[in-house]
């Protein structure tokens, strides 16, 4: 059965309209020309991996206004779209190190998709300078409410089930895997191309059950047309108090969405100190924090250096998880 990708996002039309026509159009340049030093002298770039109006790409939007007022210069933001964010990725890794080509990197590409793909297709953080983390975005599962699952009891106890995944390679469908596995749940596992689509599919039933992203599906659970099981962060989530986490069940499951601001490998180090400074200043910012709220993003605003340390720690724990419980995520 074919299911229409669609893409819900938290911020109404006129708000994602708004912040992407004061980007194209430089509507973030300041009124100073940065603190004297010859950097930034024009326009830095932002690629994402993904197309406009998703988690990511917003989150590249509401950074980049805030930095681009404190540098003084326009911050335009560059979908580059396909491959988990891999094809953004390596077009940033060959740019010039000087500070004007940066991009928006998601951990799971780095933790996650080289257990799906080959060494070849892989991505690491060996070719890229990380500035400063950004945020932490949630997976839940949710259960349409005639699948008769509320809780990872009722889930062990059901039969004939099927499972949705955002797609191949991502924070979605290792939790949810690694859950099925611990849990001994059997069912069958249906990966769409985002998390939208997989959110329609519970919704009308032709699937009964899904793990996505907590933005995707808050509206719904509100509504009471989805159910909320478990979520895979280490700690409850603050717009979900109720609901427990995997690692409260007993499942050794630590899965999130982090994302951080990376640079080509080599950049000054007089640069990326300007950067970090920028970007540490848009996180104090009421605007910022009150995007992070409207979007249900927890704020993970660590150092490059921390970041390296934590994602390289997780790409071993998933490696080590998959292998101990003899979980592919390969394609078949």
């Amino acid at each position: 059965m074919n299911f229409l990708p669609t893409r819900r996002v938290l911020l109404g039309t006129a708000a994602v309209s708004a912040v992407l026509a004061m980007t194209a159009c430089g509507g973030n340049v300041g009124g100073a020309q940065g603190s004297g030093d010859s950097y930034p002298s024009k326009p830095v770039n932002i690629t994402v991996g993904a197309a406009p109006g998703g988690s990511t790409d917003l989150i590249a939007r509401a950074v980049a206004e805030g930095a681009g007022n404190d540098l003084g210069v326009a911050m335009p933001v560059v979908n580059k779209p396909g491959a988990n964010g891999a094809l953004a990725m390596k077009e940033v890794q060959g740019k010039a190190a000087d500070g004007y080509e940066l991009a928006t990197l998601n951990a799971s590409l780095i933790t996650i998709t080289p257990l799906a793909v080959g060494e070849s297709e892989a991505v690491t953080l060996d070719d890229v300078d990380v500035i400063v983390g950004l945020s932490q975005d949630d997976y839940v599962l949710v259960a349409n409410p005639k699948a008769g699952v509320k809780t990872v009891k009722d889930l062990a106890a059901a039969k004939n089930l099927s499972f949705g995944t955002t797609g191949v390679g991502t924070g979605s469908q290792l939790a949810q895997a690694l859950l099925l596995k611990q849990a001994g749940v059997k069912g069958t596992e249906v990966p769409f191309d985002s998390g939208a689509p997989a959110v329609t599919a519970v919704l009308g039933n032709q699937v009964q059950l899904a793990t996505v992203q907590l933005g995707e599906a808050k509206a719904q659970i509100d509504a009471g047309k989805l159910v909320p099981v478990v979520v895979f962060s280490t700690e409850r989530n603050k717009f979900l108090p109720d609901v427990p986490t995997a690692t409260e069940e007993g499942y050794d499951i630590p899965v999130s969405q982090y994302r951080a601001m990376v640079a080509p490998k080599g950049t000054p180090e007089e640069v990326k100190t300007r950067l970090k400074t920028a970007f540490e200043k848009t996180f104090k910012t009421e605007a910022y924090q009150q995007f992070n709220e409207k979007n249900l993003l927890t704020p993970k605003e660590i150092s490059g250096e921390e970041v390296v340390t934590e994602w390289t720690g997780l790409a071993e724990k998933y490696k080590d998880l998959t292998k101990k419980y003899g979980i592919s995520l390969q394609q078949n």
